[in-house]
């Protein structure tokens, strides 16, 4: 038997689990409520990944990272803008265009649930060694990156060319 071939075949499985697990509905719940987070899960999603990129983004990339369209991050961006979470700041490389950050009480309420949600994890990893932890992020990113690119590359030639249109 292909070695190749039997562990993607066993890796689909653990993935499904692990995306059920992660999206349960009672979990977020759970974590909002433990870090006193008021905001729905879409809108939480979306300041969490404001968080994770360490700078301004537009509009699109954040619809990208959501793997959504830009008008659900809109209305999720306009009502994160009415509560103050959101900030729309000029583009420092397109003077037309603005990028969306995070305001001080975002911040905080994203450290508060993302302290909740990396209590779990370190829970669960308390007796995996160092050298195991870091293998599992080092190959869990490396999955993420090469399997993203795959599938971009499927969507791309499953599209069809302009003139097609």
């Amino acid at each position: 038997m292909d070695p190749q071939a039997d562990t993607t075949t066993q890796l689909l499985p653990h993935l499904l689990q692990l995306r059920n697990l992660l999206n349960r509905g009672a979990l977020y719940e759970q974590a909002a409520e433990a870090a006193q987070v008021t905001l729905d899960r879409p809108a939480m999603t979306v300041l969490v990944i404001l968080d994770a990129a360490k700078r301004p983004l537009r509009v699109g990339e954040i619809a990208a990272r959501m793997q959504v369209v830009g008008p659900h991050v809109t209305r999720q961006l306009n009502n994160l803008e009415k509560r103050r979470m959101i900030k729309r700041v000029p583009d420092p490389d397109d003077q037309r265009a603005r990028l969306i950050a995070l305001t001080p009480a975002a911040e905080a309420l994203v450290e508060r649930y993302t302290t909740v949600v990396n209590g779990w994890f370190a829970a669960a990893l308390t007796d995996w060694p160092a050298d195991d932890r870091v293998e599992l992020l080092r190959l869990i990113g490396r999955l993420t990156n090469d399997l993203t690119a795959q599938l971009d590359a499927v969507a791309r030639d499953s599209t069809p060319p302009d003139d097609e249109l």
